[in-house]
């Protein structure tokens, strides 16, 4: 029984000695500690809390190559998108102005309930999953059509927290972009010629059923995060990704060129020179077919774009979808290490 303890001791203290940290301190303005602070590494589980003296410890995960976001009630959220083990972080928070309850919201022809039914559809998702997602503080966001633009933006001073009880998280998001593009003054989302959003993710787990886990791995199944990593690998076949030029099954390296640059990925696109493409800001449009079953489209708006070596997208606004996985969205969003732990 000793001998097992002491091994047992020896394992733990290891595991100590080999693991690293990311330190750091959080102040506000005049320099003094702000206790309870909550930091984590964007689009993860992985989160902790400042102490009384506004210190924190994070576990340091170097395939994790995403900012470090400090937030708490009252300030602007802060993030780090460089930081190495050994160099504190010194992070100043500045106390929020509350800009957006200032912003006067001029009269829309669409009610709030009509603005909110289609941000709810481009944000949440119209999936299984996306539909039974919930937005606890609903009337913290800020909705404003303008009909010059023809676009539809939203903005929070708050956090949203999303309740995602299917795949079992509740999530932190802060909102930093949100737009939807129409091609005429409208709501119908026949007239949506794209949309967009950005923030800052933080996932708590809060169940972990096997129905659970059974609703996450069919959340990933033919998602853009299983496609990026599909692209990264080279995994394409029919119990995956197949590619499609204008209908007709290609040879993905016809297209792509996969280059790894350090922990991440950069990918080449091969520019396409169709006629149909010349008066519009594609680099290259394939079509996709998940699991002999699911068809969508993928629309490159440049000739590179980068994703990061848990296969996630960073170069956000130069891809898009159509079809099938376009109905991906919030709802069915998982951290960005899933399956990858």
């Amino acid at each position: 029984m000793f001998k097992r303890l002491f091994l047992l001791l020896i394992l733990l203290f290891a595991s100590d000695v080999f693991s690293q940290y990311i330190k750091g301190k959080v102040v506000d303005e005049n320099k003094q500690p702000l206790p309870s602070a909550t930091v984590y590494y964007e689009g993860t589980t992985m989160s902790t809390l400042t102490d009384e003296q506004g210190n924190f410890i994070l576990v340091y995960e170097p395939k994790i190559k995403r900012p470090i976001v400090i937030s708490y009630m009252g300030y602007v959220t802060a993030y780090a998108e460089t930081y190495k083990v050994g160099d504190p972080l010194m992070i100043i928070m500045q106390q929020a102005s509350n800009s957006l309850k200032e912003v006067v919201i001029k009269k829309s022809r669409f009610s709030r309930k009509e603005k909110m039914i289609i941000f709810k559809e481009r944000f949440l998702g119209i999936s299984p999953f996306g539909l039974r997602t919930v937005i606890e503080n609903e009337a913290d966001i800020e909705l404003e059509y303008d009909e010059e633009k023809m676009m539809l933006k939203a903005y929070s001073d708050k956090p949203l927290i999303i309740i995602n009880r299917s795949l079992g998280y509740k999530i932190n998001y802060e909102m930093i972009e949100f737009e939807i593009q129409f091609n005429k003054v409208s709501l119908n989302p026949h007239a949506i010629t794209n949309s967009f959003y950005s923030g800052y993710t933080r996932f708590e787990e809060i169940k972990s059923t096997a129905s659970v886990k059974r609703n996450r791995k069919e959340a990933y199944n033919g998602s853009p995060m299983h496609f990026f990593r599909c692209l990264t690998n080279n995994s394409w076949g029919k119990d995956s990704f197949q590619l499609f030029l204008k209908g007709i099954m290609t040879n993905p390296i016809n297209h792509f060129t996969v280059l790894k640059e350090g922990e991440n990925f950069k990918v080449l696109i091969k520019k396409q020179d169709f006629p149909e493409l010349k008066d519009t800001k594609f680099t290259a449009v394939l079509g996709l077919l998940y699991n002999n079953i699911e068809q969508s489209s993928v629309y490159f708006y440049s000739d590179t774009i980068d994703i990061d070596s848990y296969g996630n997208l960073l170069s956000t606004r130069e891809v898009a979808f159509s079809g099938e996985i376009q109905f991906r969205k919030f709802g069915d969003t998982l951290p960005i290490n899933y399956g990858l732990e």
